[in-house]
């Protein structure tokens, strides 16, 4: 009898075992099956941080989307590994570029400062701008159509709820969480610095038309720009730095309104003929006409490619949140004001390939 009770004893504990591990599994299937939580499939991504990276940084993740393309990488590298290294937030970067320039980016980004980096590697289909942009066959080397990706955010990014947006020739030096957190006020699909709050404009800028004001990007002799009712001395905003609320974005269709206003542009020529700043600016300024929120100006402190010269004291360099190379001074190229701030965040290329041109160190010595 004992012996019997004891073989039921042990079917029983076997069957409740069973079922406990049919269940298990069935629960890793519905798991494993489910949409990644970055959306779309990238060519590259680093699922998970070590262990240590997760117990040391926080869990909220932190979309930052940035192009790379190959003649800039090196600054796209710097520029993530800033805002990598000032941050404990759980940061991923939504690298978007050409598919000819995937395999030298993920050889980069193996290099020891880089490797805990969590990212995806997105390509960019230069077909999505036909009929949107007129390409001048003799300068077609000088197109540069990564500088529309951030138009199309939520296809960069589709389950984000919020995203931060920056270019290739800014160094981080705040925790970037602080600009993720800018509120952005009700029914406003993104924030921007506006030229006329920001401590950049307290600086003339040589070049054609006005940098901190509509009429510098837009031709106000045209009909269609004339209707729009914008006042020409509105103050301009720069691209190169935002936060977007993806949630507002799709429900206005920015996207299409953008492309709208590109492709009204290769018909009726409505830019300035005197552009202060890329193609990329006026239909953003169209589109977010007294309609967007303001980041803080210290997240991006302007026109240090302006000149070679220096337009800011180090004080105040080293105060900023984001420093930004806009302009033709890029400080992996020719000699531009404090390179040698963007240049302690630089990783060597392991290929070979980007040429950074070190300043003489007479250059350095002087303040």
């Amino acid at each position: 009898v004992n012996i019997s009770i004891l073989i039921v004893a042990v079917v029983i504990f076997l069957l409740v075992i069973h079922h406990n591990f049919l269940s298990l599994s069935d629960f890793l299937r519905r798991e494993l099956s489910d949409p990644s939580p970055l959306g779309l499939q990238p060519i590259d991504f680093i699922p998970a941080a070590p262990q240590r990276l997760t117990d040391e940084r926080n869990d909220k993740e932190i979309p930052v989307v940035i192009a790379a393309s190959d003649e800039r990488l090196g600054g796209a590298i710097a520029a993530m590994n800033s805002i990598y290294q000032h941050t404990r937030s759980n940061v991923v970067f939504h690298i978007v570029t050409l598919n000819d320039t995937v395999d030298h980016l993920r050889m980069w980004l193996r290099s020891p400062p880089l490797r805990s980096m969590r990212y995806r590697i997105l390509d960019f289909d230069p077909r999505v701008l036909e009929g949107k942009v007129q390409v001048d066959p003799q300068k077609a080397d000088t197109f540069k159509p990564l500088t529309f990706a951030r138009f199309y955010l939520p296809n960069l990014v589709p389950h984000a709820e919020k995203v931060i947006y920056v270019d290739d020739d800014v160094i981080v030096q705040g925790d970037i969480v602080e600009l993720y957190n800018t509120p952005l006020k009700p029914g406003h699909a993104a924030a921007f610095s506006d030229d006329c709050d920001s401590t950049s404009s307290k600086v003339a800028v040589r070049g054609a038309g006005n940098q901190y004001n509509y009429i510098g990007f837009l031709d106000y002799k045209k009909e269609t720009i004339r209707k729009l009712a914008m006042k020409a001395n509105t103050c301009s905003f720069n691209p190169g730095v935002f936060v977007a609320n993806l949630t507002e974005w799709k429900l206005q269709n920015i996207t299409k309104q953008l492309e709208k206003w590109m492709a009204l542009n290769v018909v009726e020529e409505l830019y300035s003929k005197t552009l202060a700043g890329s193609i990329t600016t006026p239909p953003l300024l169209i589109v977010f006409y007294k309609q967007h929120s303001s980041i803080d100006p210290m997240w991006n402190v302007r026109h240090l490619g302006s000149s070679a010269g220096k337009r800011y004291s180090p004080q105040f360099v080293e105060a900023a949140k984001l420093l930004h190379w806009n302009g033709h001074f890029k400080p992996w190229g020719r000699t531009a004001s404090y390179a040698e701030v963007w240049e302690k965040w630089y990783v060597p290329d392991p290929a070979g390939k980007f040429n950074l041109i070190r300043r003489h160190s007479e250059a350095y010595e002087a303040k």
